[in-house]
């Protein structure tokens, strides 16, 4: 997967992303920093793209 390819989340992380970004914006950061900072708390909170598999992230 190439740098800056975003084909790996779901729907539902981009949209949460693009709010973050938002987020941002209105805070005063810049587009371009807005939408880098929006990614990395995304991957923060959830652990990055799609993630398939049953009962992932349980911890015996």
């Amino acid at each position: 997967m190439p740098t800056g390819d975003k084909g790996k989340y779901t729907d539902k992380q981009k949209r949460q992303a693009h709010h973050i970004e938002a987020s941002y914006e209105e805070a005063g950061v810049p587009k371009p920093e807005a939408e880098k900072r929006a990614w990395s708390t995304l991957n923060k909170i959830d652990g990055g793209g799609k993630k398939s598999g049953s009962g992932r992230g349980h911890v015996k």
